[in-house]
């Protein structure tokens, strides 16, 4: 079992500074929607997250099955209405309804029915995936 930690902390107006081991990221929202737009937004960061964790758990599953996969490339797309986290609309969820993948792997000599074999099992095994699919627990607790 291996625990994930991150430090999140409000920095200037929608400015958000967080600190994941020796890493440093900023997060942040679009000038329109009041921030500095310094950083990606928290939904843009989910989708990376996705996209990283299907290219990495990718690139470890061609590995241990010596899969001749070169690279792999993916777009991702994600739609939300914003009017429910500005609190303008409470009848509709304030997370993506639904994620798009578009997965393209570098394998000349694999057939497409390879490859969206490949992809099946990187699904199964990502997981981003896994926690976007299923209900995680969360719990909040004030300090």
């Amino acid at each position: 079992m291996k625990t994930v930690n991150i430090f999140a902390k409000s920095a200037n107006g929608f400015k958000i500074e967080v600190q994941a081991d020796d890493h440093f990221m900023i997060v942040d929202q679009p000038k329109p929607m009041g921030g500095s737009d310094e950083g990606a937004t928290p939904m843009d960061y989910l989708l990376t997250a996705l996209g990283s964790c299907i290219i990495t758990v990718g690139l470890i599953v061609a590995k241990q099955e010596r899969l001749p996969v070169k690279g792999i490339k993916v777009a991702l797309s994600g739609d939300y209405d914003t009017d429910v986290l500005m609190g303008k609309n409470t009848e509709q969820r304030s997370g993506f309804v639904s994620i798009k993948v578009e997965a393209d792997v570098e394998a000349p000599s694999m057939t497409q029915e390879e490859k969206a074999a490949f992809l099946a099992k990187v699904e199964d095994r990502c997981p981003v995936t896994d926690n976007l699919r299923n209900n995680t627990p969360v719990t909040f607790t004030v300090k």
